[in-house]
């Protein structure tokens, strides 16, 4: 298994997964180009995407999903709600597959292992990804107000983990957010702050566990030094 981060953050989302035969994205947060020339960066061909898998309707993850699908004629793989809330995006697309969370699907030699999520969004959800040619498993959750017993039962067992540290909470009380966003971004429904993640990265950690990526830093609230300790 192959595991590249093509971006993460407010501006836009993506990973890139390669297992097997088989080449995934999770979330589309760029524009149809920008998502292009980022694969094409690491010497990889548009066309040769064989699904997207869409975690939320919020545009920082599906900004590109409806331009890159029509292009390269690339499957979009989503929760039922999820594709009514993108609708407007995904006018002249040939493939959308709806997914349940709970309920796993294959993409190619990929196993897909959607669970619900905790985030002000439509439907949110993060995913396991199984390359069923080694065995090898990562775990992605971002967008977290707050982690869950099946999202823990998910990820337990993962190879590699791609978490969200959104934020630490000092700079966010001090930040340049108004109020109202302020309360958002920490509530249950929000986003995971340094402090929630290093808890939960803590509870997932086991021996074969080969690293753990932290995702989704706030370009406002947070640092890199800070999320790393």
């Amino acid at each position: 298994m192959k595991v590249a981060v093509l971006g993460s953050g407010s501006r836009g989302n993506s990973t890139f997964v390669w297992g097997g035969d088989t080449r995934v994205l999770i979330d589309a947060g760029f524009s149809g180009r920008d998502l292009a020339r980022r694969l094409e960066s690491l010497d990889l061909e548009p066309d040769s995407i064989d699904g997207i898998v869409v975690t939320h309707d919020h545009r920082d993850h599906t900004r590109g999903i409806g331009v890159f699908a029509r292009r390269h004629g690339t499957p979009l793989y989503m929760t039922s709600s999820t594709h009514t809330a993108c609708s407007q995006l995904l006018r002249g697309v040939e493939t959308v597959i709806e997914y349940s969370p709970g309920r796993p699907f294959t993409i190619g030699d990929v196993l897909v292992e959607p669970f619900v999520t905790v985030h002000d969004a439509v439907d949110p959800v993060g995913v396991a990804l199984i390359d069923e040619s080694s065995g090898l498993r990562l775990g992605v959750a971002t967008d977290l107000g707050r982690p869950t017993a099946q999202l823990r039962q998910t990820l337990s067992a993962c190879d590699l983990l791609i978490l969200e540290a959104n934020h630490d909470e000092v700079m966010l009380h001090n930040g340049p957010y108004p109020a109202s966003v302020r309360q958002r971004i920490s509530s249950s429904h929000g986003h995971l702050s340094n402090q929630a993640a290093a808890r939960l990265a803590t509870e997932l950690m086991h021996p074969r566990l080969a690293g753990i990526v932290l995702a989704h830093l706030s370009s406002e609230c947070n640092r890199p030094d800070l999320a790393r300790s």
